[in-house]
């Protein structure tokens, strides 16, 4: 099935929110791509059992497609996965998004605006006028700001949050990318994809967006995938081999 608009959404423990989270994405792209859309969840052996519940909402839904990973690698290489099933099914449109409400399936169609307005990619930003963040305290607020700027001080980037993880690609940005070559697997992955499409001549354009916490469920973030940005951010800019 070849359709235009790909929505990939990577799970890991996500049985209390992948049913709700795909049934209010299928009725935002049922609006902004009528009939031309997909959305492909990339489950990586969830132990709750998110990978029998996303095959199930497949088997009701002709617009849902399970890819199911044999071991937990981390979100980079689950977002390289689903993005290449995508590209081989011919998808003109990739989006990517988290799968517990934190990103609002409402903004797919404002993400998929902007690229039609001629965007190549459109980031939904929590850092310009008119984006934010709710349900945070203040130290994650801080902690959050301080590694976007630590981001765009080390790559020397205009982008105000290279961390975000809410996206809509042109198909012609993720075939330059080389996806073979990403080497990023946390949340780190979210930097390179911005900075290599940005290295090879792209427009980024960032839409407001309000993020929230995860409705149910736990955070997968953790002081090692932290760790890996420190590391990774200055070889991203001076290796080589990652650009």
């Amino acid at each position: 099935m070849s359709t235009a608009a790909w929505l990939v959404m990577p799970t890991f423990n996500e049985a209390e929110n992948i049913e709700a989270v795909v049934s209010a994405a299928l009725a935002e792209l049922e609006v902004c791509a009528p009939g031309a859309h997909r959305v492909l969840i990339v489950d990586d052996s969830s132990p709750d059992g998110t990978g029998q519940l996303a095959d199930g909402l497949a088997e009701r839904i002709p617009a849902v497609e399970v890819l199911h990973r044999g071991a937990r690698e981390g979100l980079g290489p689950a977002y390289l996965a689903g993005f290449r099933r995508a590209l081989e099914a011919g998808a003109s449109h990739v989006f990517q998004m988290d799968a517990d409400f934190s990103h609002d399936p409402a903004d797919l169609g404002r993400l998929l605006a902007a690229v039609a307005d001629g965007a190549d990619l459109a980031l939904g930003s929590r850092y310009v006028p008119g984006g934010g963040v709710a349900d945070w305290g203040l130290l994650r607020q801080v902690v959050s700001r301080a590694g976007c700027a630590y981001a765009r001080g080390v790559l020397g980037l205009e982008v105000h949050d290279l961390t975000g993880g809410f996206k809509c690609f042109r198909r012609e940005v993720l075939d330059a990318i080389e996806l073979e070559t990403v080497r990023s697997h946390g949340y780190c992955f979210q930097v390179e994809m911005t900075q290599r499409a940005l290295r090879r001549g792209f427009s980024v354009r960032e839409v407001p967006i309000v993020f929230r916490e995860r409705r149910r469920g736990h955070s997968k973030m953790s002081p090692r995938i932290a760790a890996e940005a420190f590391v990774v951010l200055p070889q991203l800019r001076w290796r080589r081999d990652f650009r």
